[in-house]
């Protein structure tokens, strides 16, 4: 099935007529039901996928130290972070004492969504960052006294974030990094570069991005194509949505500028709710 023959079309509502691609994976059907409700026409593109990390090894020795001789500091980057540790700590028979280890470790998560993560499994995070990025990590640890601590640091992907470790490092602390999963492509190739194709056509009215991987693999895609340049000019003609800071951060360091960043609440409803704001003051 194209792309094009991929859109879900609806007649009525408040963005009635309005072209909106998803590159979302996890919460595609979610966020593509919020958008129809108001009458968009969701064009479905996952871009990637997400999997737990295939050096088990690492993950499970990691967790070992953090129940054994628990860390002085953890801190949470993303609440998929959280919960797939907490897997691979059920996988190894240890969930209880990881549990156990993360209720008695001071911990500071970078957003809300890790301590949504948290609360099913009855523990919950000590602090949130001031902003919901690695600055505002950095920003809430900075008055504090870090130095001789060893402190358990969930990043994700293959992002070795220098910034953050820089930091802990120079503020005299031991980093034990951990990268619990990792991205993957998920649309085949051609079904990407048909999307493509139709951002350069002006075919897509907006594009919502909710992750950092997402915007990589479109523009990974584009440059094979040879339609990098097409592709960056057509995103900047095109409504471009992201879901918040960190997504943002990544369309301005490739040069191109969100259109909506939905304002203290980074969630798939709030970005929604953004985007048909801005729809309907334009329209």
């Amino acid at each position: 099935m194209s792309g094009l023959e991929d859109r879900t079309h609806a007649v009525s509502g408040e963005l009635a007529g309005v072209r909106v691609a998803l590159p979302e994976s996890r919460a595609l059907e979610v966020f593509a039901g919020l958008l129809e409700r108001r009458g968009a026409e969701v064009w479905r593109c996952p871009l990637v996928a997400i999997h737990d990390s295939l050096d088990q090894a690492a993950i499970e020795s990691w967790l070992a130290s953090a129940i054994e001789a628990p860390f002085d500091r953890l801190i949470f980057l993303t609440g998929e972070g959280f919960t797939r540790l907490t897997g691979f700590a059920r996988r190894a028979g240890c969930e209880d004492a990881w549990l156990t280890a993360v209720a008695g470790t001071p911990t500071l998560v970078r957003g809300p969504k890790p301590g949504r993560a948290m609360k099913p499994f009855g523990v919950q995070p000590d602090a949130v960052a001031a902003a919901p990025t690695t600055e505002g990590i950095i920003q809430t640890l900075s008055a504090q006294d870090l130095h001789g601590q060893r402190i358990g640091v969930q990043l994700y992907g293959a992002e070795p974030n220098r910034r953050l470790l820089d930091f802990l490092r120079a503020a005299g602390a031991e980093a034990f990094p951990v990268w619990p999963y990792r991205y993957a492509d998920a649309a085949e190739t051609g079904r990407v570069s048909e999307l493509i194709e139709a951002l350069i056509a002006g075919q897509v009215d907006a594009i919502a991005f909710t992750s950092q991987a997402q915007v990589r693999r479109l523009l990974r895609v584009g440059q094979a194509d040879d339609r990098q340049d097409a592709l960056r000019e057509a995103l900047r003609r095109t409504i471009v949505a992201a879901i918040g800071p960190v997504v943002a951060d990544e369309l301005h360091a490739h040069g191109i500028t969100p259109t909506v960043v939905p304002d203290g609440r980074y969630f798939m409803k709030p970005l929604v709710s953004a985007l048909a704001r801005h729809l309907q003051a334009v329209a």
